[in-house]
């Protein structure tokens, strides 16, 4: 791989992926970063990736729903691989707004994967990698984990959006012999995650000394994957996945969503007492507030990953507890990045510095 086009690239998971392939993941290409920049993209979290890959890191603002952009992207870059993260990926927005799932999860990978197929016209030393969610194999019991080969059921409309773009996927490549692989990953967490979600939210919020907000009773399970061993594994994917596969990505790691929430309020106790907290009249703990439950809300995903150790070799190599606190400690010294984020200001940032 040569060009890697990585759409969704200034998202958490994406910008955290190209970090890691100039990083620990030996990538000497260059990398395009084409990205919407709509509320959750942030170039603040490559400002120095772009400072040290002068030459071979280009960010393009723009719609993977754009068919002309796309295709002058590929005659331009001549790209050999593509990294497809970008997506409208929180199921509460979907609930509420489900068409811009629609257009950006479907209609924008439908775009990519033509104007793959033709720009590519049926060779074999390229990779179209799709990076997807645990999410569309529905919810399970008390018991058992989703396989690769596990029936779709998905819940959500962020969830059908998802299972649709898999499947067209999978379709080029029985179809066109495009050679595609695709990744089903568990619930990630790390540096960069854009607040809205569970961890990031409940971090941010215990320390502002607001209600740390519970769904239902909080016995939903969920499987937790720190970010930067998804990325390791969706490059090993990448570089020696067999084509026209699903991996399953996970972190070995189920947790009730009420155990995570202890678990941050034990982290911060750790790392920024409560006791030394203005904002708060008490442990963090005290904060927790159950609220009503979400529509179609899935009691549990747990990742069987077989599949990826037995034939990559790839296994999870951060403990929960461990993540948990990298995490948090990675809030507490980035009050900047927070502030931007939560007040909205990251966009100014973006047009006073970024105005191509």
């Amino acid at each position: 791989m040569k060009t890697i086009l990585v759409t969704g690239g200034a998202g958490f998971i994406g910008s955290n992926f190209i970090r890691y392939i100039f990083g620990p993941g030996g990538f000497k290409g260059r990398v395009v970063n084409l990205d919407k920049l709509t509320y959750a993209g942030n170039l603040e979290n490559l400002i120095d990736i772009e400072l040290a890959q002068k030459g071979r890191y280009n960010f393009i603002k723009g719609d993977i729903c754009d068919f002309k952009l796309i295709e002058g992207l590929f005659k331009k870059y001549k790209f050999d691989a593509v990294a497809h993260f970008a997506a409208e990926s929180h199921v509460d927005r979907s609930i509420f707004g489900p068409k811009d799932f629609i257009e950006t999860n479907i209609h924008g990978t439908f775009a990519l994967l033509e104007t793959a197929r033709q720009a590519w016209a049926g060779r074999k030393d390229v990779r179209f990698h799709h990076i997807s969610t645990d999410e569309v194999y529905g919810s399970l019991g008390a018991t058992g984990k989703f396989k690769e080969t596990t029936p779709y059921d998905p819940r959500s409309p962020y969830s059908a959006s998802k299972a649709a773009s898999d499947h067209l996927v999978m379709a080029y490549h029985h179809t066109y012999g495009m050679p595609v692989t695709i990744s089903n990953c568990s619930n990630n967490y790390g540096p960069f995650h854009f607040p809205e979600k569970l961890i990031p939210l409940v971090i941010l919020n215990a320390l502002s000394g607001k209600p740390l907000p519970v769904y239902g009773d909080g016995a939903q399970v969920r499987d937790w994957l720190y970010v930067e061993d998804h990325c390791a594994a969706i490059w090993r994917v990448m570089k020696r996945g067999r084509p026209g596969q699903t991996y399953n990505v996970g972190g070995n790691c189920e947790r009730k969503n009420i155990d995570v929430v202890k678990g941050i309020c034990a982290a911060l106790e750790k790392y920024e007492p409560s006791g030394k907290n203005p904002a708060l009249k008490g442990p963090y703990v005290g904060l927790i507030t159950y609220v009503k439950d979400r529509p179609g809300h899935d009691r549990r995903y747990a990742i069987d990953f077989s599949k990826i150790k037995k034939e990559l070799g790839w296994t999870p190599s951060v403990t929960f507890k461990e993540g948990l606190e990298r995490t948090v400690r990675w809030y507490i010294a980035n009050p900047g990045w927070v502030h931007n984020v939560r007040t909205g200001s990251y966009k100014n940032w973006i047009k006073k510095n970024y105005t191509r």
